[in-house]
């Protein structure tokens, strides 16, 4: 069955991009054979980002937009905004004496767009990304409700998997990957193929080699051998700050601290807050310097929109706003490897009677 499946899987699919961000769902259906009909992001530095490397200008506001003006499509995907469900974000929201989740009356209730759409089109299948948190948040209720909507409401086939990034890129990153079928089917998300983590790539990887080798790019390289600009060397006054705030908290018993790695070592997730010190990753310079952040391109290949030796990504934006874009970006990779596990079962001729069972929550 798999062989004849493969045969017919000839055929491109159209999709849908919404809370594109700056497109790295986009590249991931791109490169699996997809074509984008129509693209939501209301973000106007992530349009002008999105715009200069595809050459389309999303739509803005999901919410202001009827399912009636969307095309017509074969896979709705949507990483739909992080913040209300992340622990970051709901620390924030509860310090603040906010709601948070479905309680949130801006980003929290944006999943009922995806669920409209979803409604009015009935795509063959949906692709939706979140923080690994979203399983956990309110004591599950969050992803129940999340669930019960889409299979109860809407009638689809849905499973989940959280998957960690350090398979593909040098770093660690979960994210929860939801996937629904309209029709019956035999898909199973657990055979997605993951390589081994222990044999994933390091850091090394992704950085800036300073032989020479790379063309110098500013204004991240410098000189005739691209070595890293210093201004993304840490000031002292930050380096002193970081250690310091770090001993304070470890003599506390807490968690809290910088991290510091290597060309073979795995990084910690890259968040939007990248931007404000680069404290989960720096990258040490050696005893005589103090460590760095990485540059934008960097981010760019840790999250997948590079390969490691290059630097095609088209970068319109401040370091600022960079790096904020891609710490709420999804790794290209992963992504591309779920949507080539999808395609097959929806490009099929005839559906497959469903012998799946529904995920376990």
């Amino acid at each position: 069955m798999e062989r004849k499946m493969r045969a017919r899987n000839k055929g491109s699919f159209t999709f849908i991009d919404l809370f594109a961000g700056i497109g790295g769902m986009r590249i991931a259906f791109d490169r699996a054979g997809g074509k984008c009909v129509f693209t939501s992001e209301w973000n106007k530095s992530c349009q002008q980002v999105y715009e200069e490397q595809f050459g389309d200008k999303p739509h803005g506001d999901i919410t202001q937009i009827a399912a009636e003006e969307i095309p017509e499509h074969d896979v709705l995907v949507a990483g739909f905004p992080c913040q209300p469900f992340s622990i970051a974000g709901v620390s924030k929201k509860n310090a603040l004496q906010m709601p948070h989740g479905f309680h949130c009356n801006t980003q929290g209730t944006l999943f009922f767009d995806i669920v409209r759409i979803v409604a009015h089109h009935r795509p063959k299948a949906f692709l939706l990304e979140n923080v690994k948190n979203l399983k956990s948040h309110d004591g599950g209720n969050t992803f129940n409700v999340i669930y019960k909507t889409l299979t109860e409401e809407l009638g689809y086939n849905v499973q989940a998997k959280i998957i960690n990034a350090k398979s593909f890129v040098p770093q660690h990153r979960e994210r929860i990957f939801i996937v629904g079928f309209r029709d019956k089917n035999r898909f199973n998300f657990e055979s997605i193929r993951i390589p081994p983590a222990f044999n994933g790539p390091k850091l090394r990887t992704i950085l800036h080699p300073q032989d020479g080798s790379e063309k110098t790019e500013d204004p991240y390289t410098t000189g005739n051998k691209g070595k890293v600009s210093e201004r993304y060397t840490l000031s002292d006054k930050l380096w002193t700050y970081l250690q310091n705030y770090a001993e304070k908290h470890r003599a506390k018993g807490n968690g809290f601290g910088f991290g510091l790695v290597g060309p073979d070592d795995v990084t910690r997730t890259l968040s939007a807050r990248y931007y404000k010190d680069g404290s989960e990753i720096l990258v040490d310079q050696g005893s005589r310097r103090n460590p760095r952040r990485l540059t934008p391109r960097e981010c760019a290949r840790l999250m997948g929109f590079d390969a490691p030796d290059q630097s095609c990504f088209k970068i319109a934006v401040s370091d600022t706003q960079a790096y904020r874009q891609f710490g709420n970006a999804v790794v290209v990779p992963v992504v591309e490897a779920v949507a080539k596990h999808i395609i097959p079962w929806i490009t099929v001729e005839e559906n497959i009677p469903n012998i799946q069972e529904k995920v376990a929550l």
